[in-house]
């Protein structure tokens, strides 16, 4: 009996420690992998089965944009080359940096312009390293949405962002967690002005840029002038972006699909939140499928749908409840639920 899914492909921070050799455990002897590290070689990088395959994890190499953006990619793509036949994926989105991989998971971009795209951007973003990220949660403990909370830390960060030299933006609308992105001023008055919840909110996020706001516009241009529409081509499955919008099969304009992708995508608000529940509404898929490396979008997805009322549920409780009984969300990054999935 076959499965109707919503692949969802994860951004930045999503290969950490855990993750090491995370290809050579999943992947080895991909012949994808040997086009991919001559892709680096080429540009005088590390290849992708290198920097999977060292003997220790470091931050300092893997966390950065040139090495973690096409190892996410890497594990991401063949991840969802690995899913078993019975599973029919009806649409694809990604989280930030993840759309770039959902538009090669989609067929938007065949496998080596995706990596070109990817690889592309996580230099570039890394050359310039303009601004930075930090994620701050807007819900309690329980998933249930708040909004008078997530209105007021919104106007902190807007006052913030209307005064003196700081700039503060919402980067990514993420479940139960704002995303905020902006120059180190910005950052800084923030962390004075809220409450630190958990022993670690507000969460700096390291090597990430201002991803997903105005600061970003050099950037969004260098990739333009790198990556032409060339690349691009009408996807084979829906795709859902940042804003919620869907690119259909057989009815997506290429050069738009390219303008949104290295423009809005790059310099504008990212809504995940609003994407996967778009999915949830449009596409009634039987399963959520997060493709690795990590597990850490696992929760932005649940709280997403939760924050929508998918299936009747209206808080975490709830959420773990109708998981127990069948499987909504796959987190193929984990050992015990990767295998539901692959067959």
């Amino acid at each position: 009996m076959s499965c109707r899914a919503v692949l969802i492909c994860p951004g930045r921070g999503t290969y950490n420690k855990p993750e090491l050799g995370y290809l050579h455990r999943h992947h080895a002897g991909n012949p994808l992998l040997d086009t991919f590290d001559e892709l680096r070689r080429a540009e005088g990088q590390t290849p992708v089965t290198e920097l999977d395959g060292a003997e220790r994890f470091s931050n300092a190499t893997h966390t950065v944009g040139d090495a973690a953006s096409p190892l996410i990619y890497a594990a991401s793509y063949l991840d969802r080359q690995s899913l078993a036949e019975d599973i029919e994926v009806v649409a694809v989105t990604g989280n930030s940096m993840g759309w770039y991989i959902a538009l090669a998971a989609a067929g938007a971009l065949d496998a080596q312009g995706g990596f070109t795209v990817v690889n592309t951007m996580g230099r570039l973003m890394q050359e310039a390293s303009i601004g930075g990220q930090l994620v701050y949660p807007c819900t309690g403990p329980d998933w249930r949405p708040d909004p008078a909370r997530r209105a007021g830390l919104l106007e902190t960060v807007r006052q913030i962002d209307s005064g003196g030299d700081a700039v503060l933006r919402l980067s990514i609308d993420l479940g139960g967690m704002l995303v905020l992105a902006g120059n180190d001023a910005g950052l800084a008055e923030f962390e004075a002005s809220v409450p630190r919840l958990d022993g670690r909110f507000p969460m700096r996020l390291p090597h990430h840029a201002a991803f997903h706001t105005h600061l970003q516009e050099p950037v969004a241009q260098q990739g333009r002038d790198a990556l032409p529409s060339s690349l691009f081509s009408q996807p084979e499955i829906p795709l859902i972006d940042g804003r919620g919008a869907i690119w259909w099969p057989g009815a997506t304009d290429r050069d738009a699909l390219h303008a949104y992708t290295l423009g809005h995508q790059v310099t504008q608000p990212y809504d995940f939140t609003r994407a996967v529940q778009i999915a949830a509404r449009e596409f009634a898929p039987d399963m959520f499928i997060v493709t690795g490396p990590g597990n850490t979008l696992g929760g932005a997805v649940a709280q997403s749908l939760v924050a929508g009322g998918w299936h009747g549920m209206h808080s975490k409780a709830a959420f773990t409840a109708r998981q127990s009984e069948t499987p909504l969300l796959v987190s193929m990054g984990l050992e015990d639920q990767r295998t539901i999935v692959t067959g």
